[in-house]
């Protein structure tokens, strides 16, 4: 049986993050101890992005929207999203699940993360490894 501590202890909360300048201020609905995906295609195994992927109704954008700018490549599907004044991506709509967003966890703020498990993920052959992630989208 578990404990109520362990009950808690898993329960969402909202983490606090954003973009180095602080222009683009986040906050996305995560339990404490995320499980991250680590990808490797052109893009990502370049930026090194860890993704935590969310529904929409799992993350807020506070602030930024007018200083963010968008690049897309391949089937435009992804819009990655970076702050126009200091170039981080702290999120972004990604091509496996358009309807919601990946989240930089290296942008999250400290203190209410407590744990952090990667998957990796074959980027590289996307339509294959898609299909793996789509259980991510029912929040």
């Amino acid at each position: 049986m578990e404990r109520a501590a362990d009950l808690a202890a898993a329960a969402p909360v909202w983490h606090a993050g954003g973009c180095h300048c602080g222009r683009v201020r986040i906050e996305v609905l995560a339990p404490p101890d995320l499980e991250l995906l680590d990808c490797n295609c052109s893009l990502c195994a370049r930026s090194g992005f860890p993704h935590l992927i969310v529904t929409k109704e799992q993350f807020r954008l506070l602030t930024g929207a007018d200083d963010l700018v968008e690049y897309t490549f391949g089937t435009h599907t992804a819009k990655h999203r970076f702050c126009k004044y200091c170039g981080v991506k702290s999120f972004y709509v990604p091509r496996s699940h358009p309807d919601g967003y990946s989240v930089n966890a290296r942008c999250l703020e400290p203190g209410t993360v407590t744990g952090i498990e990667v998957e990796p993920f074959d980027g590289r052959d996307w339509e294959r490894s898609a299909a793996a992630l789509r259980h991510l989208s029912t929040g």
